[in-house]
């Protein structure tokens, strides 16, 4: 793993598949350590950026620090789409009623 004083340059690759899906790499590695069934669900990788990862970084859904401990653990951190919440759904599924 490519570590810089704390830091770790990785790539960041979105599912061609499912929306909000990304797969972080070590930049060096590529996706050389990403399991083989991983990538066949994931699809066709597409890269989006690199990052100069730190510990205390802040993303979005997860920390720097998370992503650079899956990374040494398993070579890759895959983040999942977020939860719908159920109750979104039923209000979706559930008919409307016009009222004029």
């Amino acid at each position: 793993m490519t570590y810089f004083k704390g830091k770790l340059l990785c790539e960041v690759f979105k599912s061609p598949r499912k929306d909000e899906m990304y797969l972080f790499v070590d930049k060096t590695q590529g996706l050389a350590e990403v399991p083989e069934a991983l990538l066949e669900r994931f699809g066709e990788p597409v890269s989006t950026m690199s990052l100069l990862l730190t510990p205390e970084k802040r993303l979005a859904r997860t920390t720097g620090a998370d992503i650079m401990a899956a990374i040494e653990e398993k070579g890759y951190y895959l983040q999942l789409p977020p939860a719908k919440d159920e109750y979104l759904l039923d209000l979706y599924r559930a008919p409307t009623e016009a009222k004029y």
